[in-house]
């Protein structure tokens, strides 16, 4: 037991000078979905969508309402590994060779490692499909993913997933080796981070499970999609059923760490990559925009931060971020940042906010980009494309085309939804939060490494490739032999030859 092994306090004073007293550093679990945004939870006032496992957690965490991400999927996970802005990792796109996370980075499960962790990834990665881009190369010592940023999509260099490859029984790349599935991906994912967590007795393990649902397309078990079906569009519909049953799955999970006797050793951490990609025209909290957008509902999620015993339930409303989640990790696990991580950290530890509800939090600036230009463009010409400035209770949004600078300001204390806008009554906060995002742009251009990298990528995905490797070389119109490459990801149908199944427990 870890408990015996670590006898000594661990009192970490790293980077807050906040100190986290505990018999030994917790397990971590931090529990990311795809596209679900904040409105599409119960606990947060949606009045369809029904969440009683999400909402109990709710109910027993810090919940910090005023979270926030990158608009779109890879670039969160870029920021969350390193502590920093998605784009000084290069990462400026979801696909088109500019999804891959630069290899200069120090990543989050390395420092985690190295304090003694044992780290394991379980679902999407989408930070570089290249085999020394992969999670095990990245500091995961047990690797669980699909391939891209879903299962099944396949796109120009070397973003792709398995061939053929369906949210039902899909291949899995596990520790170097595809492996055939029984079940639908989440219930998968969430069977397969359990087997780990079970067989990880002796020390502290960090568990990274990101299913891929609710990102479309939106495939999932009829019975998961009844009780929605007449009261919401049927697309929203199956939206929900996939939360339904990522909500069953989290339930899951804690009844068994709760049968481990682990809960109280435990952190768990529950949030989402960007805003809703489906459900904001039923429910989105009163915010303006979702995915994809610079507006509030497009960056601002659910964080939930619980450790039984130890964070005391409450709600939390200072400005955050994904980038603060690496320094809190690593001092809540008493890493030692060495001078690399150190200078390269750019969030904040969240540990004042969450120990000491007095806690001075300064003030800070957030830039959000959706990046997205079209592949060989030069970014300069897109620098006030989709993008914003969080400051205080102000925030300055822009989506001037072709270069031009076109700022709105709202007041979000005041105005939620982002009506009014503020540019002529308060000049001196635009100009302030202006020149502070030239600033920014300046700091970040140099370090998007991946602009025209397209043009160098391989013509065969990596996933693929080696798929065929393994299970021998593409049939008919490049698909694996005895498959079936189907139009969108769904309910399989019969195969032959297929790899040898692991069941979803």
């Amino acid at each position: 037991m870890k408990a015996l092994i670590r006898l000594f306090l661990v009192c970490v004073v790293l980077l807050t000078g906040v100190a986290v007293c505990h018999a030994a550093p917790p397990n971590i679990i931090l529990i990311m979905t795809d596209d679900q945004g904040y409105g599409d939870l119960a606990c947060h006032g949606n009045p369809i969508i029904q969440t009683p496992h999400l909402d109990k957690l709710h109910s027993e965490s810090v919940r910090f309402t005023d979270f926030h991400v990158s608009p779109t999927c890879a670039p969160t996970r870029s920021a969350l590994m390193t502590g920093r802005h998605e784009f000084k990792n290069g990462v400026t796109h979801t696909i088109l060779e500019r999804e891959r996370l630069t290899l200069n980075a120090v990543t989050l499960p390395q420092v985690l490692t190295a304090a003694g962790y044992s780290t394991g990834i379980f679902g999407k990665w989408h930070l570089g499909d290249e085999r020394d881009r992969w999670p095990d190369r990245r500091g995961f010592q047990e690797m669980f993913i699909h391939g891209a940023g879903g299962i099944g999509q396949t796109y120009p260099g070397t973003c792709g997933d398995a061939p053929g490859n369906r949210y039902f029984d899909p291949v899995i790349l596990h520790n170097g080796r595809f492996e055939k599935t029984s079940g639908y991906c989440t219930d998968v994912f969430f069977s397969q981070a359990l087997q780990w967590i079970e067989s990880q007795r002796d020390k502290p393990f960090f568990a990274y499970i990101t299913p891929n649902a609710p990102h479309g397309p939106l495939v999932v078990a009829d019975e998961w999609v009844e009780p929605y079906r007449g009261k919401v569009p049927e697309d929203v519909a199956k939206f929900y059923g996939m939360i339904a049953n990522i909500d069953v799955n989290v339930g899951k999970l804690r009844a068994r760490l709760d049968e481990l006797k682990l809960t109280r050793d435990t952190l768990l951490i529950f949030m989402t990559d960007n805003g809703t990609a489906t459900g904001s025209r039923v429910f989105n909290a009163g915010m303006r925009g979702a995915k994809g957008s610079a507006w509030n509902g497009g960056t601002r999620v659910p964080a939930f931060w619980c450790w039984p015993g130890t964070f005391a339930p409450r709600e939390v409303p200072a400005l955050t971020a994904h980038l603060d989640i690496f320094p809190t990790l690593a001092a809540v696990a008493g890493a030692t940042l060495d001078d690399k991580a150190a200078r390269q950290i750019e969030g904040r530890s969240l540990l004042p906010l969450i120990k000491e509800e007095s806690s001075v939090w300064p003030d800070r600036f957030l830039f959000t980009h959706k990046g997205r230009w079209p592949d060989g463009a030069d970014p300069n010409a897109h620098q006030h494309e989709d993008c914003s400035v969080h400051w205080r209770n102000y925030h300055l949004v822009c989506q001037g085309t072709g270069g031009k600078k076109q700022w709105s300001l709202y007041d979000l204390a005041a105005d939620p939804g982002e009506e009014q806008n503020l540019t002529d009554s308060l000049p001196e906060v635009v100009k302030t939060m202006d020149e502070a995002y030239d600033a920014w742009w300046q700091s970040v251009r140099p370090a998007m490494e991946n602009e025209g990298a397209l043009a160098k990528a391989p013509k065969i995905n990596p996933f693929r490739e080696l798929y065929w490797q393994q299970y021998g070389g593409p049939g008919p119109n490049n698909v694996p032999p005895g498959t079936v490459e189907p139009v969108s990801p769904g309910v399989p149908k019969q195969k032959k030859a297929a790899p040898k199944k692991k069941a979803a427990a």
